[in-house]
């Protein structure tokens, strides 16, 4: 099992890992995971260890699957309609209005196009945005919709090399800084622990007491937002 979808030392082979790196570099990097894998790393490595079909990428259309026909040296497929169809790139648009600040779809972009804190409006970094999609259905308030940013100009017409570099580089920073960034807390969470050992009865108290207070100011921003939405329609 591959421990770091993103770290290419743990192939072995000289020439399975130039097999990877040449399908890894004919992917989109859109990271939308409609392949089936967590990552279009992932999906090359599977692809290369014969492991999976070389027509599961949606984003990069039927010229995508002619790319990695060519490298593997087998005939091109349809696109799988199981795995979704070709179509234009979209844009991630947060509709401001509604955006209460839970900071969820700014966890799941793989690319870090998404600007926001907690609490606050969040707003899409369009040059970074891959049209993923991954953000849309952890939104609770349902504010981000889909924008077609290409008209007609669908799969590899619709997207650059240089917008796929980009997203990789991006990508592959976010998925080092992430767990780095989740490391610090930890640490940082287990040194206050120790220090505060002596009062852990009441800290769990207040921390409860908090806890409680975040759901109830996100369950009021939810119901806030539907009242506003019903009073629309």
């Amino acid at each position: 099992m591959w421990r770091n979808e993103t770290d290419d030392r743990r192939v072995t082979s000289p020439a399975s890992k130039t097999l990877f790196e040449r399908l890894h570099a004919a992917l989109p990097q859109t990271q939308c995971t409609r392949c089936g894998f967590s990552d279009c790393a992932a999906y090359a490595r599977a692809i290369a260890a014969g492991n999976a079909a070389i027509n599961q990428c949606p984003p990069g259309g039927n010229e995508g699957v002619q790319r990695l026909a060519a490298i593997i040296g087998l005939p091109a497929l349809p696109l799988n309609p199981a795995n979704g169809s070709e179509g234009p790139r979209a844009l991630a648009v947060i509709d401001e209005a509604w955006c209460i600040g839970c900071t969820l779809c700014i966890e799941a972009c793989p690319t870090d196009a998404i600007l926001g804190s907690h609490k606050m409006m969040h707003t899409v970094i369009e040059p970074y945005c891959t049209g993923c999609e991954l953000c849309v259905p952890v939104c609770p308030v349902d504010c981000i919709s889909l924008e077609n940013v290409t008209g007609t100009q669908t799969g590899w017409r619709a997207w650059s090399q240089q917008q796929a570099d980009t997203a990789r580089q991006r990508y592959e920073s976010s998925s080092y800084r992430r767990p780095v960034d989740k490391g610090e807390t930890a640490k940082t969470s287990s040194k206050k622990k120790e220090s505060q050992r002596d009062g852990l009865p009441g800290k769990l108290e207040l921390a409860a007491d908090r806890a409680d207070h975040k759901r109830a100011v996100i369950e009021a921003a939810l119901a806030r937002a539907r009242a506003q939405r019903e009073k629309q329609a």
